[in-house]
């Protein structure tokens, strides 16, 4: 197997968090999105996508999906599960990862695609050049204030996301207020529940450069 991946991007820093949690280690190479390395000819050869993480299997498999590589991974290396121990609570877990990055990260990215100087003319990794749009912008700040609106409402009596425990929901989930950094926004203070989950969750992950 052999991973592409990069550091500093919500996506792939999900799966970061995920291998260093399980302590699984997988040849990669770093595809830096900043440098637009994701957007070469022979990167596209191995995902004609164009994102990342991507992780090639073998010679005629490849998975493109930060999610799928998580599940696929987590069957491989079932220790310190991230996705509960049965079928109900790994369809739970895998519900509130889909809300976490519908709700949570798209109204990030919405904001930050259609406002960074970087995306100007290519608003998605996309053959099809996408012009940015500055509604958008505030649309995406109205979503996010929502999906903490309806965090606080859910953490208010839970020590985590899902009713399993720690999983990758609540890694998901934690990595939202990094990246709403770069659009210069955090959890709101009134949210008290979510800033101790969050709290809570730091105290759990391991460390990263």
């Amino acid at each position: 197997m052999k991973l592409y991946t990069d550091y500093k991007p919500p996506n792939p820093r999900r799966l970061n968090y995920f291998l260093a949690y399980k302590g699984i280690d997988i040849d990669t190479q770093i595809i830096s999105l900043n440098d637009n390395e994701n957007l070469t000819e022979e990167f596209e050869k191995i995902n004609p996508l164009r994102t990342v993480p991507t992780l090639v299997v073998d010679e005629e498999r490849t998975l493109t999906d930060t999610i799928a590589i998580c599940l696929f991974l987590e069957k491989m290396y079932p220790e310190k599960p991230l996705f509960g121990t049965d079928d109900f609570q790994m369809a739970e877990v895998i519900g509130w990862c889909h809300r976490v990055y519908f709700y949570g990260f798209d109204p990030v990215a919405e904001i930050l695609r259609n406002h960074s100087p970087f995306f100007k003319g290519r608003v998605y990794p996309l053959k099809t050049k996408i012009e940015q749009n500055p509604d958008l912008v505030e649309r995406g700040k109205l979503r996010l204030h929502d999906f903490w609106i309806e965090m606080e409402a859910h953490l208010k009596d839970k020590d985590f996301v899902a009713s399993c425990g720690f999983s990758q929901a609540d890694i998901d989930a934690w990595l939202i207020p990094s990246f709403a950094k770069w659009v210069g926004l955090t959890i709101p203070e009134e949210f008290e529940a979510v800033h101790r989950w969050h709290a809570r969750v730091t105290e759990l992950l391991p460390k990263l450069g």
